[in-house]
């Protein structure tokens, strides 16, 4: 069994756009005198490694501490592929999960420098997927990721961003990718892992 981190460390992260970076502030130091370390942070729900619920984008979507465990734990497909992820793309990565198990092609994950275009997404949407996940801080292009955010979370599907699969080979994995759960929140940090069995 091989077990890939596929999490970012948090106060080291990549930050979206103007969202506001982690800050850690130690309360208490054993080597200060105290009997204990302590420490309070604060951070943006997008930083890092984190799910994206549809209550992101959609008014009355799900929120986090709503979203379905069976949706952020099973099998897994991981697919590398660089630029512009197309409809035709998907239908071949469906095509290469789909021969391995139809579980694996609810959860898809695309390594490399990838962008989703909406016709993508619509075709993830039509197709059931649970959750897509990625190694962008969005999916969807970065300067607009408002239609394809809309196209899935509208679906009910769940987003992984943030996902680091660079040490991880193309093909299927168990996911776990269980949020804080942060009741009423859109988003939340996540410790992403994938298990080669």
């Amino acid at each position: 069994m091989k077990v890939y981190d596929i999490s970012q460390e948090v106060f080291s992260c990549v930050v979206f756009g103007k969202d506001p970076a982690p800050e850690k502030t130690v309360l208490a130091s054993i080597k200060d005198g105290d009997p204990y370390n302590l420490i309070k942070f604060s951070m943006c729900a997008h930083n890092g490694t984190h799910i994206d619920a549809p209550s992101h984008f959609v008014g009355d979507g799900k929120t986090i501490d709503q979203l379905a465990p069976d949706r952020l734990v099973g099998y897994a497909y991981v697919a590398e592929h660089a630029g512009d992820v197309t409809e035709d793309d998907i239908k071949d990565i469906l095509a290469r999960a789909r021969a391995i198990s139809d579980e694996a092609a609810r959860r898809i994950l695309i390594k490399g420098k990838a962008t989703l275009t909406l016709e993508a997404a619509k075709l993830l949407s039509r197709e059931g997927v649970y959750l897509f996940g990625n190694e962008s801080q969005t999916v969807g292009p970065e300067g607009s990721p408002r239609a394809v955010h809309l196209e899935l979370l509208g679906a009910d599907m769940i987003l992984l961003e943030g996902a680091r699969l660079g040490e991880v080979p193309e093909g299927d994995y168990l996911l776990f990718a269980a949020p804080i759960s942060l009741g009423g929140a859109e988003g939340a940090p996540c410790r992403a892992m994938l298990v080669k069995l």
